[in-house]
């Protein structure tokens, strides 16, 4: 695998890589087909955020019930997601929005999170990819958040009450209000949009550049020739390993900074100015 382009494994593709030991590719490639009725074709990130969907409702649908059932959580597997449910509710949503009209956005940041997690976990596994590398998949996410953040405004202040009041105070003569507020307005909702762009540029760059530095680590091995090879090849997967840790460090912090930001944009949506 480390033969090609580095950057033919952090792109999108119709095809999956799946990992294999013999020469002369050492992988299988799977074609995907085109989704039925529609006719577009299906990509392998597509798959990968079909599988973390399916995980999700595999894993955290038993987890909220067994919490449900009982009052102490038994088994480290069924602590260990409880504690990031509350960290997310008690530690981002609940401060970033207040009170408990925080709850009411929990279940978009609890998927949010999982969600993000998870698409970013699956990179790590050989022969699969990470979605969250993608731009249009961030982007998609991005979305999703500013949708949400506008319902919460325009449900808390209405359509015109929360466009108004994204432009603060200003104490200035009237005639030179009527210069400055719709300047004001316009630089309001350019700056929400660029907070929303910001957000899905933040997540694909730290993904994409984390994969592209471990394919470009793993493909020194194979550019070293002769002697060089004996070197370069424990050299190569040391970096690579530890690198992986560290991405798997990443995968967790990326995921809880997209929660945070979508839950200050909120946030802020709910409580202007």
């Amino acid at each position: 695998m480390a033969a090609h382009d580095p950057l033919d494994h952090v792109v999108d593709h119709n095809y999956l890589e799946l990992p294999w030991w013999t020469p002369p590719t050492y992988e299988w490639k799977v074609e995907l087909p085109r989704i039925p009725v529609i006719g577009v074709p299906l990509t392998r990130f597509m798959v990968m955020e079909l599988i973390a969907a399916v995980l999700m409702v595999l894993i955290l649908i038993p987890v909220v019930r067994h919490i449900s059932a009982r009052a102490v959580t038994r088994g480290g597997f069924m602590n260990a997601f409880e504690a990031l449910l509350m960290y997310i509710r008690d530690e981002v949503a609940r401060p970033a929005i207040g009170g408990h009209g925080a709850d009411h956005f929990l279940p978009y940041l609890w998927t949010a999170f999982f969600f993000v997690l998870f698409n970013n976990l699956l990179g790590m596994i050989p022969g699969l990819a990470s979605p969250t590398g993608n731009i249009n998949v961030t982007a998609a996410l991005a979305v999703m958040t500013l949708g949400t953040v506008l319902t919460a405004g325009i449900r808390e202040a209405g359509l015109a009450g929360y466009f108004v009041g994204l432009v603060p105070h200003i104490d200035v003569p009237p005639v030179l209000k009527l210069f400055l507020w719709p300047l004001m307005f316009v630089i309001e909702v350019v700056g929400l949009l660029i907070k929303h762009i910001v957000l899905a540029v933040r997540l694909f760059a730290n993904m994409f550049a984390g994969h592209v530095v471990l394919a470009v680590i793993l493909g020194f091995i194979l550019v070293a020739k002769g002697t060089l090879f004996y070197f370069v090849m424990p050299a190569s997967i040391t970096g690579v390993v530890l690198l992986s840790l560290l991405e798997l460090l990443v995968a967790f912090l990326q995921a809880y900074i997209f929660t945070f930001l979508s839950a200050l944009f909120i946030g802020s949506a709910v409580h202007p100015h």
